[in-house]
């Protein structure tokens, strides 16, 4: 008797077809799983250069800002030695002066990339934070752009408003224009230089 028809191997080949798609679908799962992985890394490592960039903006401001309008005589030497633990850095005092109190076009004192957008790039002051993992954040900062306004720096409260030359006309109390800087800002790993945040801060004072 002739076969016509041989259905022989047809479960065979069924279920592998199914094992196949099974195995597929769990290497799309595993993928999706790896790339969540990674992106949830990225995102870690971001989160703590980020964190590391607002820790030296807090102290740009809070510390080394203010104490750079003081009449400190040398105040490059006054902030290296005061954060010598974080071994701070800030350029020449002739160009972080200019730079608080002149126009942006008036920084003869300072660098061709004064006013490069990238705080690594002629940096005024930089500095290392620690991590708690014992990988710290090295802090770049730059002043890029300044407005001077009429705000008194000397530090003296006692000031008398103006008055007219005989001394009988009402005193006249100029309208307070403060400073506006543009702070350039990153924070980036000292292992790896891939992992880094930028912050652009505006600074009035």
């Amino acid at each position: 008797m002739k076969i016509l028809k041989n259905e022989k191997g047809v479960a065979l080949v069924t279920s592998l077809m199914l094992t196949l798609i099974s195995l597929g679908m769990v290497m799309a799962l595993l993928q999706l799983v790896l790339m969540q992985t990674k992106i949830s890394g990225a995102h870690k490592r971001y989160k703590n250069s980020l964190e590391a960039a607002h820790g030296g903006v807090q102290l740009i401001a809070k510390e080394i800002i203010p104490m750079l309008f003081s009449d400190t005589p040398d105040p490059k030497a006054t902030l290296t030695s005061q954060f010598a633990a974080i071994e701070l850095d800030t350029s020449s005092n002739e160009c972080l002066k200019q730079k608080l109190t002149s126009p942006t076009g008036n920084w003869t004192a300072c660098g061709a990339g004064s006013t490069s957008l990238d705080p690594k790039t002629g940096w005024d002051m930089t500095f290392k934070l620690p991590g708690t993992t014992g990988t710290g954040y090295q802090v770049y900062a730059k002043i890029v752009d300044s407005k001077p306004g009429n705000s008194d720096m000397s530090g003296v409260l006692n000031l008398d408003s103006g008055a007219g030359v005989t001394g009988s006309s009402p005193a006249v109390d100029p309208m307070h224009q403060p400073a506006i800087y543009r702070i350039e800002t990153e924070g980036e790993s000292t292992t790896n230089s891939k992992e880094k945040a930028e912050l652009t801060v505006f600074y009035s004072y």
